[in-house]
């Protein structure tokens, strides 16, 4: 199975695009987990140079706004199309809202299962706080209800709502794992979604746990013939950057820890996947 392992512009939006695509395809990322510009003369020149570059992309479709249902589903079907344009492996999606009922949330899944079938792609759901999905016991239900509903596997949030890694929901987290067709791979803790530098020895069972949910993934779609898994090292800035007391400084350097990341995933799953 052929590992492409994505940057995220998240931290980097400052950058211009190109100088942004030349550091990545630089560091050796296969490409970007990002999304696309609203402004249509922004959107061309960003696909332009997507192509230039040979680069790759997971769309990322996370500005659908609404408080209620029916504004969250006009607009959440508008920034699908628009995350359609780059021509992406897939579309990763901030679904819903977790304040929506369970027939709410259902229905952002059908508006997303409609479009992938209508336009040949895969658009998968994130577990992520404030999003449908938000934990395992909410997942649950979804995943009964709509068999066809696939994730991104970001279990950092769900280590964190839970505040456990998840003894208590080896169901559910298997269930997930089955579901999962693209990973941000963030190592979480039980008070939060980001722990301040995975590099460090204090951190290490954290980072075994999440590298073994990620190998699972990985196995099980290489079980079923999957020919090709995208993966984002995706540790944040701040605020999901850990700060100093003094300045509000950045404990560390997002960029090296991603990259870090990026070697660490090739040297553990590369040769064997």
């Amino acid at each position: 199975m052929d590992l492409k392992i994505l940057c995220p512009q998240w931290g980097h939006e400052h950058l211009e695009i190109e100088a942004f695509f030349i550091k990545v395809k630089e560091a050796g990322y296969d490409g970007v987990d990002t999304w696309l510009p609203e402004d249509q003369n922004e959107r061309k020149k960003f696909i332009r140079l997507l192509d230039e570059y040979g680069l790759q992309m997971v769309s990322h479709q996370h500005k659908a706004n609404g408080n209620n249902i029916d504004e969250f589903c006009k607009s959440f079907e508008y920034y699908l199309d628009l995350s359609l344009e780059s021509r992406p492996i897939l579309i990763n999606s901030h679904s819903g809202r977790d304040f929506f009922t369970l027939e709410q949330q259902l229905r952002v899944i059908d508006v997303a299962e409609s479009f992938s079938v209508k336009n040949n792609i895969r658009v998968v759901h994130e577990t992520h706080r404030g999003r449908i999905g938000f934990g395992p016991m909410n997942a649950r239900e979804l995943f009964r209800l709509r068999p066809k509903m696939k994730i991104t596997a970001d279990f950092s949030h769900w280590v964190c709502v839970t505040e456990s890694y998840l003894e208590n929901f080896e169901e559910e987290l298997s269930e997930a794992i089955k579901r999962a067709e693209h990973i941000h791979a963030r190592v979480g803790f039980t008070e939060g979604p980001q722990i301040s530098d995975p590099r460090t020895e204090y951190w290490r069972p954290q980072v075994k746990f999440f590298l073994h949910q990620w190998e699972q993934i990985l196995l099980c779609q290489k079980s079923r013939g999957q020919k090709l898994f995208t993966i984002t090292p995706e540790f944040g800035p701040p605020p999901y950057m850990w700060t100093n007391i003094g300045d509000n400084s950045p404990v560390a350097n997002q960029w090296d820890i991603n990259l870090y990341l990026m070697n660490l995933l090739r040297d553990k799953f590369s040769r064997r996947i």
